[in-house]
């Protein structure tokens, strides 16, 4: 994996997006662990499929990674497709927000939906 964001816009030379961050699919643990090893900083929603809060949270997530203070990587992983992740990150509602910090788990949310302007300072406070 090359970058830790899909963009919708152009890159640039440098292999660098030029804006509009979008969460990134994860597949498996070890997406997500290669993941989280390859940035400073990382928001990972867990989620299922059907879940329509889930869903409303991804262009939420998107807008969070370019409001926050730190470069922040999104990443979306549904723990259904990997079983081991349910229970490595215990998994007991959806939506999941995990913050991973130098590849570390340092907070995490399970409140449903979550305004961006609250999710944005809840990143800032524990990415910094």
């Amino acid at each position: 994996m090359e970058s830790n964001t899909v963009s919708n816009e152009a890159e640039t030379t440098d292999g660098e997006s030029s804006g509009g961050n979008r969460p990134v699919p994860l597949s498996d643990e070890d997406d997500l662990d290669a993941f989280v090893a390859d940035a400073d900083a990382a928001l990972v929603e867990f989620y299922t499929d059907g879940c329509g809060i889930c869903a409303s949270m991804e262009p939420v997530i998107g807008n969070v990674a370019r409001g926050v203070e730190t470069d922040l990587a999104v990443g979306l992983v549904n723990p259904r497709d990997d079983p081991p992740l349910v229970e490595r990150f215990d998994v007991r509602s959806v939506p999941l927000f995990v913050l991973f910090v130098d590849g570390e788990p340092v907070a995490r949310r399970a409140e449903g939906f979550i305004p961006g302007e609250d999710l944005t300072a809840w990143v800032d406070e524990h990415a910094a």
